[in-house]
């Protein structure tokens, strides 16, 4: 590991740290609709698999001690085991496999959205097991309380990421500074 790659999964999960926090509430959930996915995708577009792994890790390790890098400005282990544990869980999932199809085809943007896909429908799944396990509610109910609504913002993300981690990522490599 060089200085380089330090310093950019530390930008990177600082991104996270920042977008994180900031969440939109849902009157039909206790999971609000977070940003800090977006920051998992980016971390994920610009250091691969392997890194944007760790950099995931670390967010959910700054988190966890009980910085308030968590939706609504939260942190601590109240929250991994709170409604939206699940998902901070499956964002390690989502980068594992975004950031396999990145790396291992990272030219072809079209399985780059594939992997965001099914990394955010992973990630679905875990939120939506743990919230149905809180809210004693069975699986379909849990995901009309915890996936249905937020379809629309996650492909917003996905959308975002692909555009604005692709144009990053070329700009990275240009300038000599990819991981």
């Amino acid at each position: 590991m060089n200085t380089k790659k330090i310093a950019l999964i530390g930008l990177m999960t600082a991104v996270t740290c920042v977008l994180g926090p900031i969440s939109f509430p849902l009157p039909i959930s206790p999971v609000p609709i977070s940003l800090g996915a977006l920051g998992i995708l980016l971390a994920t577009c610009l250091l691969g698999m392997k890194w944007g792994t760790v950099s995931c890790l670390i967010y959910l390790l700054l988190g966890l001690v009980g910085l308030p890098v968590f939706t609504g400005f939260s942190g601590g282990v109240g929250k991994m085991l709170g409604p939206t544990g699940g998902y901070l869980l499956g964002y390690i999932f989502l980068s594992l496999i975004a950031g396999f199809f990145i790396s291992k085809w990272p030219a072809k943007w079209p399985l780059h959205l594939a992997g965001m896909v099914l990394g955010t429908a992973v990630l679905y799944l875990f939120g939506t097991l743990w919230l149905g396990y809180l809210v004693k509610r069975p699986f379909v109910e849990a995901l009309w309380i915890g996936v249905i609504p937020y379809i629309p913002a996650d492909l917003v993300k996905i959308a975002i990421a692909l555009s604005l981690g692709g144009l990053i990522r070329k700009r990275l490599v240009k300038a000599g500074l990819t991981v």
